[in-house]
């Protein structure tokens, strides 16, 4: 099972962005003269460009952005002003940081998430289980394998995060694109993802496991089937996913004020 479960919230962790593509009616040219004559060809179908749901407005920048190949150093240098050195060293991957935010954002709705790519370190200790053979569930100590990272991600200024992002907007939507969606837009990709994780169902104690190989997999097969970020939120407790989801709305508001009729 997978530990990474403080990068949800970081991440402003995370569904599609949504391509909403239409085609103009086929142009028939009308007949000038009362007798039977070929039908005019249709007109090929354009398709439109994509509807960008939750545009990021930019505020105008004193000095242009890095380029994304070389931004892990301003990166770093403006997480710091969230985060002290020593929590940046102890929880960040911040190599290639932008490009594992994006990868991991776009990964949660999906069956697995690329633990090579995500942004943030594992949470420390193993995986706790309680019971035996028949009878494996999720310990109830689990839960606090994550409180350090619970309470830095609720002492977040959700403000400040969220200006910090719209900032390096530029270079989340490049990462976006090179992952495989030209067209895409990143902001529509997470807010969907947001709406997703804040989806997750609420399971109750204790949420049985099964280990036919070597990682443990819910014994319920409708919890097997859930997304990867649904499984995170529900392996973490529920106290603790009721956190990290009041924290994603949070954010999600916060993102999309600028568009608030959407």
């Amino acid at each position: 099972m997978s530990k990474a479960i403080w990068w949800l919230i970081f991440i402003f962790g995370c569904g599609l962005a949504v391509l909403i593509a239409y085609y103009a009616l086929p142009q028939i040219k009308p007949e000038r003269i009362a007798q039977p004559t070929a039908p005019a060809a249709p007109q090929p179908s354009v398709p439109a460009q994509p509807q960008i749901r939750y545009p990021v407005t930019q505020p105008p920048e004193e000095k242009p952005l890095p380029a994304l190949d070389v931004s892990d150093s301003t990166m770093k240098n403006a997480l710091g002003g969230l985060f002290s050195d020593q929590t940046l060293i102890e929880l960040f991957q911040l190599q290639d940081f932008v490009r594992r935010i994006v990868a991991t954002v776009d990964n949660l709705p999906r069956n697995k998430v690329a633990l090579r790519l995500i942004p943030v370190k594992r949470a420390g200790g193993k995986f706790l289980v309680a019971g035996k053979d028949g009878s494996l569930a999720i310990s109830a100590l689990n839960a606090a394998r994550y409180a350090l990272h619970l309470r830095l991600a609720a002492a977040i200024d959700t403000g400040k995060l969220v200006a910090l992002y719209i900032h390096f907007y530029p270079l989340f939507q490049q990462a976006y694109q090179e992952l495989g969606y030209p067209k895409g837009y990143f902001n529509d990709r997470l807010v969907d993802v947001i709406d997703h994780l804040l989806a997750a169902p609420e399971v109750k104690a204790p949420v049985k496991l099964v280990q036919p190989n070597v990682f443990y997999l819910f014994a319920d097969p409708e919890l097997e089937a859930r997304s990867a970020g649904h499984k995170l939120l529900m392996r973490v407790g529920g106290e603790n996913a009721s956190m990290i989801k009041a924290k994603l709305s949070d954010i999600r508001s916060e993102l999309t004020r600028q568009t608030p009729n959407r």
